[in-house]
């Protein structure tokens, strides 16, 4: 007779609000310096060079500044999408444990 098989129960959700939660963090940082970069910044080299915009100009630098905002709006909208998509799943999942495919004591 085989002994019974023990049970693990595997938390779902909390890793789609991980997800959300990871995406809306770097998602919100990247927004805000994208703002600020599209308002008040300027690249490093400004400060450096004699005349300003000599090594970027204004034009690649606005470029640039508004990719990273659209970027951390993307990862904003995925941290909304993860969200949503949580709530869809089960709180949590009990399963049978598994015996690992690889061991390296057997």
């Amino acid at each position: 007779m085989s002994a019974p098989r023990a049970r693990e129960t595997i938390k779902v959700r909390g890793l789609g609000r991980l997800a959300a939660a990871l995406f809306a963090l770097w998602g919100g940082l990247c927004a805000v310096k994208g703002l600020y970069d599209l308002a008040f910044g300027e690249p490093e080299a400004n400060r450096y060079s004699p005349v300003k915009w000599a090594f970027v100009t204004e034009a690649q630098w606005l470029r640039w500044a508004g990719f990273e905002f659209l970027y951390g709006a993307a990862c904003l909208g995925l941290a909304w999408y993860c969200l949503r998509w949580s709530r869809r799943l089960p709180e949590t999942v009990v399963r049978e444990r598994r015996r690992p495919e690889f061991s390296l004591f057997d």
